[in-house]
């Protein structure tokens, strides 16, 4: 392991656990086999959508990636405006940065603001998402090489300079959020600089909603470290965390299994690069606007 890579203290063991109920082996198959299917038919269809217009391309990824999360029997909350039409021609496009916690963020932020990913080379190699991340233009980066940054920002700025929108997650790694997270990399938001580019912050979460009066309770099973103090009328969702050396197909079963998971994502104000007077100060606004944003304001749209 690099010693100068972002590292975060959150392990399976400690951070991944669910608190609350439980979906039988059956229903937790099931949902397993349509997001794996939905996952699929984007792969499938893919090839086919470099010939639609961009509009239409996009609101066909954004229902598709919606759906991938749905599929893995996740509810979707959605708080702020979603994107709209495409960058103007001529325009810089939008660095699109978000707090890291699951593979789902990928999917998620999709459902809002598709664009290219920034992942580290290792996706490239995953069944199924491996594969659809190359086809969709995601940017792969080699976080083991510091030697290959300059390159990195480099290809992000002459992205963001052609009007594309790129999705970044600066954390560098990913945190159960559970805790107050990880500290923004300044790297890519030197790319939004060079490019001129907008940045928009995202925060994401992930809740487990309380029982409802229907149904009848699973089992439960403790949730340590990390946890904030107080009760809110939702916990954070231990087993939607992606951490440490976890297998994806643990991490996958985990979810599947935790009924009342609810991922949400809220759009914040956007930050013109411009206005800042270098790339550090950039990116501790922008982190400094998710950490303080509120996860329990009062949803404005909600999708299920």
């Amino acid at each position: 392991m690099n010693p100068w890579l972002p590292t975060a203290p959150c392990t399976p063991g400690t951070c991944a656990g669910h608190d609350g109920r439980v979906r039988g082996r059956p229903a937790a198959a099931a949902l397993l086999l349509a997001g794996c299917l939905w996952i699929t038919a984007g792969a499938l269809g893919a090839p086919f959508l470099a010939v639609l217009g961009a509009a239409r391309r996009e609101r066909l990824i954004r229902r598709w990636a919606y759906g991938v999360v749905r599929a893995f029997g996740v509810r979707v909350r959605i708080t702020g405006a979603p994107a709209g039409p495409g960058t103007a021609p001529g325009a810089a496009g939008t660095l699109v940065v978000a707090n890291h916690i699951s593979w789902l963020d990928i999917p998620l932020v999709a459902a809002v603001f598709p664009g290219r990913m920034l992942a580290k080379s290792e996706i490239r190699g995953w069944p199924l998402l491996g594969p659809l991340a190359a086809r969709g233009g995601t940017l792969f980066v080699e976080r083991d090489r510091l030697r290959a940054l300059p390159t990195t920002v480099r290809t992000i700025a002459s992205a963001l300079h052609g009007g594309s929108r790129v999705v970044v997650f600066p954390e560098g790694t990913t945190w159960c959020g559970r805790g107050s997270g990880g500290r923004f990399t300044p790297a890519a938001f030197q790319a939004a600089i060079d490019a001129g580019a907008t940045v928009r912050p995202v925060r994401l979460s992930y809740r487990v909603e309380p029982s409802r009066t229907t149904g009848t309770p699973g089992r439960t099973g403790p949730v340590r470290g990390c946890r904030p103090a107080g009760h809110e009328s939702s916990a954070p969702a231990g087993a939607a965390a992606f951490v440490g050396d976890d297998p994806l197909i643990a991490s996958l079963w985990r979810v599947v299994t935790a009924a009342g998971l609810t991922a949400e994502i809220r759009v914040l104000p956007q930050i013109p690069a411009a206005d800042r007077p270098d790339r550090r100060d950039l990116a501790r606004r922008a982190q400094t606007a998710i950490a303080n944003e509120s996860a329990n304001r009062p949803p404005e749209s909600v999708h299920h």
